[in-house]
This record gives C-alpha cells, sequence and structure tokens, in this order.
C-alpha cells in the first residue's frame, strides 16, 4: 500500500483502508461499533473547529492548541473520513458512485435555489 501519492481517488482510498485493515487491523469493527466511533471522530472535528473558529478557546496544555488547530483540524477530518471509508467498504457502498449521484441530485434540486438565496448575497 503505498500512502505517499499526492492524490487518490475515492476508490483507491476504500481500497487502501479495506487493505490496511486486512494487514493490521485484524478485521472491521461491527458498523454498529463504527457509526460510535463516526460519531466520536465528528464530535473531536467539532471541537477543534469550535476552538479554532468559534468562541471557545483551547484548554491550557492541549497540544492541538499549537498552530491554533490547523494540523489537528486535517487529522480529525481524516480521523471522520477513515471511519466513513470503514462503513463504505463494509456495507459495500461505492462512495465514487454515491457521491456521483448526491451531486447530480445536489445539482438538480439546488441549481437556482442557492443562487436566488438572498441570505447567501448580504
Amino acid at each position: 500500500m503505498n500512502t505517499n501519492e499526492q492524490s487518490i481517488t475515492l476508490r483507491e482510498a476504500q481500497d487502501q483502508v479495506d487493505q490496511w485493515i486486512k494487514e493490521y487491523g485484524v478485521r472491521y469493527f461491527s458498523e454498529l461499533t463504527n457509526m460510535t466511533v463516526l460519531t466520536e471522530e465528528v464530535g473531536e472535528l467539532a471541537r477543534v473547529i469550535g476552538r479554532r473558529y468559534g468562541e471557545q478557546s483551547w484548554k491550557k496544555g492541549d497540544p492541538r492548541a499549537d498552530d491554533n488547530g490547523k494540523k489537528a483540524l486535517g487529522d480529525e477530518m481524516a480521523d471522520v473520513l477513515w471511519v466513513l471509508l470503514c462503513l463504505a467498504n463494509q456495507t459495500g457502498v461505492d462512495l465514487t458512485e454515491e457521491l456521483r449521484k448526491n451531486i447530480e441530485k445536489k445539482t438538480c434540486r439546488d441549481k437556482e435555489r442557492h443562487l436566488k438565496n438572498k441570505k447567501l448575497k448580504e
């Protein structure tokens, strides 16, 4: 598994996560456990965003505060993506295809909605 490539597709990411699980992770956690882990990871991401962009301050000694959470932000996003990729793999979801369909759905449904939203122009 080559993780030094500059960019990878969602399919390649799903394959790399699957290979890692098989090589180092023994097996996937159950879908329910992974949903719980995903929720935990989203909470950790929310904490970093709240402190970096919101009104909350960093707790004294929090190592993520060193660069105002910039490194932590990417790390937490990657943790969320990792667990989402695990869930996709174990439930048979092709995220490439689902994202393509989702973009198409949003384009058809919202192609004028946001352009006409006066709140977005304020």
